[in-house]
């Protein structure tokens, strides 16, 4: 690999990352990382004419229904069900702000 990524560079990349890596860390990511790069680098060297440039390899479609307005459910029959309504409202106890 042309450009080794080497061990001070992920140092410092996680410095700024505000990231704390033990010894082990930075040799496993500093390993890791390196592989990566080199994976990039080999995909650069790709003959890629006549390839269009897509953001997924496959075709892909938003698969969704027609939004078309339907009936709902009838508001008083599902007040009638509630355990608890209150002004045309679910009645739900408080939770917020009280003590446990």
């Amino acid at each position: 690999m042309s450009n080794v990524l080497r061990r001070e560079d992920v140092a410092k990349v996680a410095t700024l990352a505000r990231l704390t890596l033990s010894d082990e860390e930075l040799d496993l990511y500093t390993e890791q990382l390196s592989k990566v790069l080199q994976h990039a680098q080999d995909m650069n060297q790709l003959d890629l004419t006549g390839v269009a440039p897509t953001a997924h390899p496959f075709g892909l479609k938003n698969v969704v229904r027609a939004d078309v307005v339907t009936p709902s459910l009838d508001h008083d029959a599902v007040m009638a069900m509630a355990p608890d309504a209150e002004d045309g409202r679910f009645a739900v106890p408080r939770i917020v702000g009280e003590a446990p």
